[in-house]
């Protein structure tokens, strides 16, 4: 029977850090492994659409994330003169949903997380950099370890796969950052011939942008010089992205080659399981990343209340999983191929996606249904 009482969690991410909130209050013992010196801020922001919301009230949260987060009525697409060509109506989608979506700077989103766990007594060990050689004795040290070590170097995808699984690198740079913004609480991406710059708007002075375009993945370039490449591609686009250009926080730029995985055939291996971006990382162009960590948090916590021998249910947590997970994967790519390698056209964003049909695939799995 499955009877998981202390549970090893690597990496304190989204997904690391709800899957403790939820574990915790299932009087499950953790500890949390972290790399890092404290709890991570890599990346600059992110949508939780409203199946991220679902599991965001599961976790006690939605209030604080309300608080904390900015709520956009509309995603608008426009050419680099700042023409719309597109706009999906946002508001309507949280109608269908029953939940709302939220923009949220990733360092706010991994406080509250941070702060909702640290009453429940969770062991948190940092400067932890384990190595897939260690996953063995984690296994016999705990009931369960789930890597939940991101998309790129993860120790537990590592020990399942050795070197015969690694990110697929899908031809683009993404410079993000930080910057001062208008009151427009939409959501504006610039798109025009293979480059694209997006603009999300979280609070009334602050949101995060990401300016994107295909290139080789050259490692010696200076960070100095991507930058430069930005300011010259861009030069001329539209007001908005000439105010980012103009105002963002030098401090908070970073150059992302970005990454994603194809999915994978299994998740798990005896008690070890891989969660997240680990396991079925999207490109950033889903929308979708930090929703499905949240997703597969709440997942996870829910078989774990359920009395069947630990494989059937790892198993059974993959198949949950895994058509969800590849959809946001596949359509993660399908954006790329549009905005990267397709000529501008106005029926681009979320093309053929009804309201209606999107608020099903968001919301497929969630539910008083475990």
């Amino acid at each position: 029977m499955n009877n998981v009482k202390n549970m090893a969690i690597i990496g304190a991410g989204v997904a690391g850090l709800a899957l403790a909130i939820f574990a915790r209050k299932q009087g499950i013992k953790v500890t949390l492994y972290e790399r890092g010196k404290h709890f991570s801020s890599i990346g600059a922001g992110v949508t939780l659409w409203p199946n991220a919301n679902f599991v965001i009230q599961q976790l006690g949260l939605m209030n604080k994330v309300l608080k904390t987060g900015g709520r956009p009525s509309y995603m608008r697409q426009c050419n680099r003169q700042g023409e719309q060509q597109n706009e999906f109506d946002i508001a309507a989608l949280n109608a269908a949903c029953g939940f709302p979506t939220v923009n949220l700077l990733r360092r706010d989103l991994i406080q509250l997380l941070a702060d909702a766990l640290q009453p429940l007594n969770a062991t948190v060990i940092f400067n932890q950099a384990l190595t897939s050689q260690d996953m063995p004795r984690l296994q016999q040290q705990f009931d369960l370890v789930v890597g939940a070590d991101g998309r790129m170097h993860s120790p537990a995808r590592q020990y399942l796969y050795g070197n015969t699984i690694q990110p697929t690198y899908q031809g683009f740079i993404n410079i993000i950052g930080l910057c001062a913004m208008d009151h427009d609480q939409s959501i504006h991406e610039y798109r025009d011939n293979g480059e694209r710059f997006g603009i999300v708007p979280v609070t009334q002075k602050e949101g995060y942008w990401a300016a994107a375009w295909l290139c080789d993945m050259d490692e010696s370039k200076t960070l100095k010089s991507w930058f430069d490449e930005m300011h010259q591609r861009f030069q001329h686009w539209s007001g908005k992205v000439q105010h980012v250009l103009e105002n963002y926080d030098p401090n908070s730029v970073k150059r992302l080659f970005v990454h994603d995985l194809d999915p994978l055939p299994y998740w798990h291996k005896d008690n070890l399981i891989i969660i997240g971006d680990a396991a079925h990382a999207p490109l950033p162009t889903s929308g979708q990343g930090a929703s499905q960590a949240l997703e597969d948090a709440w997942h996870l916590s829910q078989l774990l209340k359920q009395h069947q021998p630990l494989d059937s249910l790892l198993s059974e947590f993959y198949s949950t999983r895994i058509h969800k997970t590849s959809s946001a994967q596949h359509i993660g790519r399908q954006v790329a191929q549009q905005i990267f390698h397709q000529p501008p056209s106005a029926t681009q964003t979320l093309q053929g996606i009804s309201t209606e049909q999107l608020s099903k695939l968001y919301m497929e799995g969630l539910g008083s249904n475990h």
